[in-house]
């Protein structure tokens, strides 16, 4: 499946679309920070995408109110999803950038109630880069976070 990113200036991104109502959805949660909609895509179903209302492309450019708003609908509707599906486990995605595997140019999280045989597959290649590299990646982090 090829990868894209909606590029589409503010206003015209398919999520800020949906947000203004100019296209159908099946919304399952709104609040003044968020929605909460049903994933056209169903991996499984009950596969829910969580936005900021306001158009944002990453988690970069969201507000530190609209990332605590985000994770709290998630829980909202994981909770729900549980309730509603009884899946065995639940995963709960945010991409950004098309390097990273996000698809539409809009803050989003999935969350995805998991099955056992669901066909979802979360791998990636392990490195084990040694405690002397960590803690140079540490202290990294550590400066930007200082900065």
């Amino acid at each position: 499946m090829p990868m894209f990113v909606d590029t589409s200036p503010p206003g015209q991104c398919i999520f800020c679309r949906l947000v203004a109502r100019e296209i159908p959805a099946a919304i399952v949660h709104e609040d003044e920070l968020t929605i909460a909609f049903m994933d056209l895509g169903q991996v499984t179903p009950g596969h829910v995408l969580v936005a900021t209302r306001r158009h944002a492309a990453t988690l970069l450019d969201i507000t530190p109110e609209e990332a605590a708003a985000s994770l709290q609908t998630a829980r909202r509707v994981a909770l729900a999803a549980q309730q509603a599906f009884e899946p065995e486990g639940l995963t709960l995605l945010q991409a950004n950038g098309a390097v990273g595997g996000q698809t539409v140019g809009h803050f989003h999280l999935h969350v995805v109630p998991r099955h056992t045989g669901d066909g979802i597959d979360l791998t990636w290649p392990r490195k084990e880069p040694g405690a002397q590299v960590l803690a140079g990646y540490a202290e990294r982090l550590r400066a930007a976070l200082q900065a």
